[in-house]
């Protein structure tokens, strides 16, 4: 036992080194059950249940034993079927050799008989080159004969019987060639260089009948559209003819296909693809007669429309009597469509290359944009349903289009600028009339100028807008520029104007000076409402044409209005002038001249004022009032009265509010007062020369300066100077509580003393004594 043991024991190594896979499987089936019987029996009680696991394990081993059993017999049943089938084959195989090699031996003793059968085939093949010789004979003979028929039945357009006389001879040389050829392959060679030249040498005739045949049936299908409205039957018999050769097309490359014979020189024509590009040919031809010459101005309108008519007249033809001429499949009615879209591409393209006018160019985008889609033409509810539109693109591309819109408004514009030039020299003109500008409806002065500029900027937009709302944007900018532009130059002809008024007054070309600057300034007042309107139409703030910044002609609008209303201003200024001399002086406070001389003059020209269109009228109001008072307070500050009593300066105080009552009696007729009424200044200053008391004077100076901030020392030195009562020390504390106090300019508040300058004071000559150091 222990020699087996010893045995055994030593075939496992052996074992294991044969299969290594066995011991590690054991190893892990060892690890596994270990791992397994730690779980279960890791408390001694649970020993009482070993005898169960036992039995368990032993029924669970003993039905794998039997699995395996089962499993290794069905695959040796298996292997020994596999077994037999591979002892059948064999025998087979052997049986298949012997045959095959009793067979050789038998083919190698009849090889002595392939010499005759050779000859046999050389004698077959000769009597078959005889017999298509012989079979042939016939149709060589009438070659001759049926070309020159078929070239007569071409001359004289019966197509068909041509056609088919053509096929005839086509057949036969097909025919002739392919039993040359299958000759040649019996004879284990190839068809010879000089057969095919003899055969085509024949048949010489057929390939120029093609051409003449071909050059015909295209002149008939280029003519198709004539032919259609008086006969119809050449165009069929073409049709049917592209038919039969694309039916002939198809069984030779089916037959090339299949290993037959090989392609005829010449196939396939493509003969339906030839139609339509005949087709197509025709159509452009109706382009290319056009001349630059012939369609200028007027004339490219008129060409269109004469376009429009013949495509679609022509259509009506194609679809009404030519598509019943033609197979269902030809859909004759949308290639003519496809045809004549790319021909008007072409031409519409070289059309646009021309250098266009704006009305040329109008005619053009209209046409494409508007009447080419329009339910006239190409939106025709029976065309809609014959091809897809998207497919065929646009007439004109996006960027074509563009262009031609640039270019419209470059054309626009130099006629706007042109004729803006033309309307601003009559406007300068009229200037020079001797009479009054005209008035409208409402009374206020007026000119022709801001009607033609309106006009002609609504009438652009409005034909603009036909096109496109773009267009129309487009030519709105360039008006605002070209306005912008004019309202530059009116400004600068504003300057010139009152330049010449100045070196000569009297002149009586000037005489209706003021009116016709208050007629520009109503101009420019319907100028900005014309300008907000198209301002208000654009869809779009700025184009991207110009490169600069985009239009402001408002901004120009108000510097040339502030021009003008400071002309007006001037003009009151120079009629004021001589009077103005005269006040506060001594004559005046006895007599109280000039004052109401001054009020004639301001009532005149708010007369005047009132000619013109709000809000302008009350500007103009405000500043006449304005420069009334300024004037008023500026006499005041020359000094030219200085009062030497109470008596005189209670005097001054009620002269010049009886002047601020006539002045506010000229100025109530204003519709709405400023913020800061000027007048108001009149009252305050004399008060300031009344007040009794010198020692109160910090007091009113205090409120006159919050009153009035811009007012500056030397303004209140120069009163102080007036009342002539003012001690060096109140006028030092007078003058150093202004310093102390003075406050910042409010928001919104219009300086008055600013624009009124003190003249500066003229010390007189005198000995130095003690009291003057």
């Amino acid at each position: 036992m222990s020699a087996g043991n010893q045995k055994n024991g030593g075939d496992k190594p052996k074992e294991a080194a044969v299969w290594p896979e066995v011991e590690r499987a054991e190893c892990l089936a060892r690890g596994a059950a270990l791992k397994w019987a730690s779980g279960v029996f890791c408390r001694p009680e649970h020993l009482e249940r070993l005898s169960q696991y036992k039995k368990r394990e032993s029924q669970r081993t003993a039905s794998i034993h039997t699995r395996l059993k089962s499993m290794v017999q069905s695959y040796l049943e298996g292997v020994g079927w596999g077994l037999e089938q591979l002892r059948e084959a064999r025998d087979e195989l052997r049986e298949v050799s012997l045959t095959l090699k009793e067979a050789g031996l038998e083919s190698d003793g009849n090889t002595d008989c392939l010499a005759s059968l050779e000859k046999l085939r050389e004698v077959s093949v000769d009597h078959r080159q005889l017999f298509t010789t012989v079979s042939n004979l016939p149709r060589l003979y009438a070659i001759r004969s049926m070309v020159l028929e078929t070239e007569r039945l071409v001359e004289s357009r019966r197509l068909l019987e041509a056609h088919a006389r053509l096929m005839d001879l086509e057949r036969w040389q097909d025919d002739i060639l392919w039993q040359l050829h299958g000759a040649a392959g019996t004879a284990g060679g190839s068809l010879s260089s000089e057969d095919t030249e003899l055969v085509a040498k024949y048949f010489s005739g057929v390939g120029q009948l093609v051409d003449a045949l071909g050059k015909e049936l295209w002149a008939v299908v280029s003519s198709s559209l004539a032919l259609a409205r008086q006969n119809p039957t050449p165009f069929v018999s073409a049709v049917r003819i592209v038919e039969r050769e694309e039916a002939l097309d198809r069984a030779l490359l089916a037959e090339r296909g299949g290993g037959g014979r090989p392609l005829p020189a010449g196939r396939p024509r493509c003969w339906k693809a030839c139609f339509f590009q005949v087709l197509e040919e025709a159509v452009s031809a109706r382009f290319r007669s056009v001349s630059y010459l012939h369609t200028r101005g007027p004339g490219l309108a008129g060409h269109l429309s004469a376009l429009q008519h013949a495509v679609m007249a022509d259509l009506a033809t194609v679809r009404h009597l030519l598509e019943h001429c033609v197979p269902p499949h030809y859909q004759l009615t949308a290639a003519y469509l496809r045809a004549s879209h790319r021909c008007l591409q072409t031409h519409l393209a070289q059309v646009s290359s021309w250098d266009l006018e704006s009305g040329e160019i109008f005619a053009v985008l209209n046409w494409v944009l508007h009447i080419y889609n329009s339910p006239d033409m190409m939106g025709h509810p029976e065309l809609v349903t014959e091809l897809d539109r998207s497919q065929l693109g646009p007439l004109i591309s996006i960027e074509g289009v563009e262009q031609l819109q640039s270019k419209y408004v470059q054309s626009v514009r130099k006629s706007v600028s042109e004729w803006m030039h033309k309307a601003l020299q009559v406007e300068l003109q009229d200037w020079q009339r001797d009479q009054e500008p005209d008035s409208d409806h409402e009374g206020f002065y007026h000119t022709s100028l801001p009607t033609i500029i309106t006009q002609m900027l609504e009438e652009n937009a409005r034909v603009a807008l036909m096109i496109g709302e773009s267009l129309r944007d487009q030519t709105i900018q360039m008006g605002l520029y070209e306005v912008e532009n004019l309202l530059n130059r009116f400004r600068e002809a504003l300057v010139e104007y009152g330049k010449e008024h100045r070196r000569d007054p009297t002149n009586n070309k000037n005489k209706f000076y003021l009116h016709y600057l208050l007629a520009s300034i109503s101009n420019c007042i319907i100028l900005k409402k014309s300008t907000e309107s198209l301002q208000q139409q654009q869809l779009s703030r700025f184009s991207g044409m110009f490169s600069r910044t985009p239009p402001n002609p408002l901004a120009a609008l108000d510097r040339a209005v502030r021009r003008a209303c400071r002309l007006v201003m001037d003009q009151l200024l120079l009629e004021l002038q001589p009077f103005l001399p005269g006040l506060l002086t001594r004559p005046w406070l006895v007599q109280g001249d000039p004052v109401p001389k001054l009020c004639s003059v301001l009532e005149s020209h708010l007369d005047l004022y009132g000619r013109v269109r709000p809000p302008c009228r009350q500007r103009l109001q405000e500043e006449a009032q304005w420069l009334m008072v300024v004037e008023y307070v500026r006499a005041l500050m020359q000094k030219k009265l200085v009062c030497r009593s109470s008596e005189e300066r209670r005097q001054l105080a009620q002269q010049m509010i009886l002047d601020d009552q006539l002045l506010r009696e000229v100025f109530h007729s204003l519709v709405s007062l400023p913020e800061v009424n000027p007048l108001a200044l009149l009252p305050v200053l004399a008060d300031f020369i009344r007040l009794k008391d010198p020692g109160m004077l910090t007091l009113e100076v205090s409120g006159l300066a919050a009153k009035y901030p811009d007012i500056s020392e030397e303004h209140v030195s120069v009163l102080l100077d007036v009342r002539g009562d003012v001690s060096r020390d109140i006028r030092w504390a007078v003058l150093d509580l202004l310093e102390q106090s003075a406050p910042p300019l409010p928001a919104g508040y219009r300086p008055i003393f600013t624009d009124i300058l003190v003249p500066p004071s003229t010390l007189a000559f005198c000995l130095p004594t003690a009291k003057c150091a």
